[in-house]
């Protein structure tokens, strides 16, 4: 296969940034090619905007799902989003490592959404959903938090991991992926912190790391998330009622 990392994290040698090398380190040593988009070191902006369109199809107003699709079909794209796109056509599966920040995604991992999945390129109105630009792709999400596990539940202090990461995963079925249960890491805020030492955070880090390279032994096999397609929905977008 060919694997993306997409590292959403500002320190390469995080928890985050470990998971991302281990995982690399794996899928290398069993044969496979893997490419890592270090997105905070690579610079990546993530503000969609005016400047990042040279030729403007329109240069009163900034409207920025036109200038998205004159710059795809012009072939004007800024370099560093048609980088982040190669880098997606040639992955066979795509890993979306990120800390769980304010009950979402990162900033930068947003903003990457907003200025890759580039409108009228690699969505249509008919080119999403389990029609998308990336259909036969398969992606993951592999978050951590500070907190324990037991937190992550309904009525927990931490929410349901289903709903923080609802937006995320919805958005990769959209273009098309097949979005693979999430991989989550919890309780690793320790190190630096006061919540435990030293030495129990080290064995901690050691089993989550290890939890996640059986998780990554396993990932052909896995069976993606169920999502409604397009023969599931009316006209309007809503789901068909049964006949009787």
């Amino acid at each position: 296969m060919n694997i993306l990392f997409v590292l959403a994290h500002p320190e390469p040698t995080s928890f985050n940034g470990q998971l991302v090398a281990a995982g690399k380190e794996y899928f290398e040593a069993a044969g496979h090619n893997v490419e890592v988009s270090d997105l905070y070191s690579l610079g990546f902006d993530p503000v969609e905007k005016a400047e990042n369109y040279a030729n403007r199809v329109n240069e009163s107003e900034f409207a920025p799902l036109a200038e998205q699709r004159h710059a795809y079909k012009s072939g004007q794209l800024a370099p560093e989003i048609k980088q982040q796109i190669e880098m997606l056509e040639r992955a066979d599966l795509v890993v979306f490592q990120f800390p769980i920040w304010w009950h979402s995604v990162p900033a930068i991992l947003k903003g990457w959404c907003d200025r890759v999945f580039v409108s009228g390129g690699l969505y249509t109105s008919k080119m999403r959903y389990d029609a998308g630009y990336f259909r036969g792709k398969r992606a993951i999400c592999s978050v951590t938090s500070g907190a324990p596990a037991e937190a992550f539940v309904a009525g927990g202090r931490g929410g349901e991991l289903d709903q923080i990461l609802w937006s995320m995963q919805f958005s990769l079925y959209y273009m098309g992926f097949d979005v693979l249960p999430p991989h989550a890491s919890y309780g690793v805020s320790g190190h630096g912190y006061s919540y435990v030492s030293d030495d129990a955070f080290e064995k901690q880090f050691a089993t989550l790391k290890q939890n996640w390279i059986e998780r990554l032994s396993t990932i052909q096999s896995d069976t993606p998330m169920a999502y409604p397609g397009w023969d599931d929905w009316d006209d309007l977008g809503q789901p068909k009622t049964a006949k009787a």
